[in-house]
């Protein structure tokens, strides 16, 4: 059985080396396992929770998608998307939404640090705060749980949201009386789950403090580094490695070798300047190369938009079929047969076969549903009594174990062979539901 590792990053801003070495080298790595199933998405609605400018998050979305591309991620082996092209990610967090206590939301680190502010501001302790920041981890667990996740790789300051992530799942499962729902694993990089930015910080655009990853070249790399807080040690003294910023960030990109030898480096005595281009020397290893593509992609977005549209494709034909399972569990269902041969009779209406003699004098027939819609027409048949008996095995409800969807199209397929199709859907969202349809059809007859 394969482990589906899903993770995203939100398309704020523009990668920094923290997102690379926290957040996108790992997840890229861990696809090329074997054994890992894996789904890598842009996180673009949770990018208008704290971003209110257009222009900022459409650009980020091309920057994000690219420097994936750029690492090295291979979209023909993983599942990568924008969560903004699967509409059933928002569904599915306003089911969860009805079932999470808002007390568990009371306690997000990010809401109460934003109330903690407030209070040391002496203002109204939800100033500013939107409905966006408080739920946020709501709409984390419907990206995890759409596609049900084994193993979700994040940043340290992310623990609480799995967690979160695992206690809606585990809710929603004993409410509705099924594990509709894995509960989720987090999976940390030790080494460089959080990299300190220039000030010692965690690396972050909120804090004004990262070094970029590719924007600006080999030059905006050499002077956020150079612009690294260190001590006042001066060259000659013994620095205190394991203390120094230059160093944790040295070690989440050099081998244990390369980290061991600039350790004892610095250790005996090397000094900052001299160790800050060692650092950018050994971070430009890495990134030229991965530049260099970046710098490419970034000249063809439609080439990236192809590849996320397609990757959607891929995503939604998971999503689709589970959240009609879901919407089914939650009561949100389609009319039973039964309710539906009801309505059937007050309308003077039902589901129907219609056989009929094609122009090339072969014989068929067709599935109707009530309002006239054809859902299957059958292949043609040289001899009445071979169509009449598909028709008859059809209506005694054999179908429903023979119906398989192919692309945007569905099929009735027995022993190898296609004898009947439906129309052909614009796409396999409205596939999905033509089927289901059908499947209401077929029951009904047989009922």
């Amino acid at each position: 059985m394969s482990t589906r590792v899903l993770t995203g990053i939100t398309t704020s801003g523009t990668p920094h080396l923290g997102n690379y070495a926290g957040a996108i080298r790992p997840a890229i790595a861990a696809s090329t396992r074997p054994g890992t199933d894996a789904f890598y998405f842009m996180a673009d609605y949770h990018a208008l929770i704290k971003c209110d400018d257009p222009a900022r998050v459409a650009r980020s979305r091309l920057e994000i998608a690219a420097t994936w591309l750029a690492g090295g991620l291979d979209p023909d082996r993983v599942t990568f998307y924008r969560q903004s092209d699967v509409p059933e990610i928002p569904e599915l967090c306003w089911l969860l939404t009805c079932v999470t206590a808002k007390g568990l939301m009371n306690r997000a680190h990010a809401y109460k640090a934003s109330v903690d502010q407030n209070t040391a501001k002496g203002v109204d302790p939800d100033d500013g705060i939107n409905m966006g920041l408080f739920s946020y981890p709501i709409l984390m667990a419907a990206d995890i749980l759409m596609f049900n996740a084994h193993k979700v790789p994040v940043g340290r300051d992310q623990i609480q949201h799995l967690e979160m992530a695992r206690d809606i799942a585990q809710r929603f499962n004993h409410l509705y009386g099924r594990d509709y729902f894995v509960l989720p694993e987090v999976v940390i990089e030790e080494e460089v789950a959080t990299l300190p930015g220039l000030d010692g910080r965690k690396m972050s655009k909120s804090y004004n403090n990262t070094i970029p990853l590719f924007e600006g070249g080999a030059a905006a790399l050499r002077a956020a580094v150079m612009r690294i807080v260190t001590d006042s040690r001066q060259p000659g003294e013994p620095k205190d490695a394991e203390g120094s910023h230059l160093y944790t960030i040295y070690r989440a990109f050099a081998t244990p070798a390369e980290s061991a030898a600039f350790r004892a480096q610095l250790e005996d005595g090397m000094g900052w300047g001299e160790a800050k281009q060692a650092l950018c020397d050994r971070l430009e290893r890495d990134l030229a190369p991965m530049r260099e593509r970046y710098q490419a992609l970034m000249a063809s977005p439609a080439r990236i938009e192809d590849i996320l549209q397609a990757g959607a494709q891929k995503a939604r034909k998971l999503a689709v079929p589970f959240m009609q399972e879901l919407r089914q569990a939650v009561g949100l269902r389609a009319a039973t047969p039964a309710a539906a041969k009801t309505a059937a009779k007050k309308s003077g209406k039902a589901a129907r076969f219609v056989s009929f003699r094609d122009d090339d004098g072969s014989f068929r027939f067709r599935l109707l549903a009530a309002d006239g819609q054809e859902l299957l027409r059958s292949r043609g048949f040289a001899n009445p009594k071979d169509a009449g008996a598909l028709l008859q095995r059809l209506q005694s409800g054999a179908a429903q174990d023979l119906l398989q969807a192919d692309g945007t199209v569905y099929s009735v397929v027995l022993d190898g062979d296609t004898v009947a199709q439906g129309p052909q859907a614009a796409d396999e969202a409205q596939r999905d539901a033509l089927l289901a349809q059908t499947r209401q059809a077929l029951a009904s007859l047989a009922g």
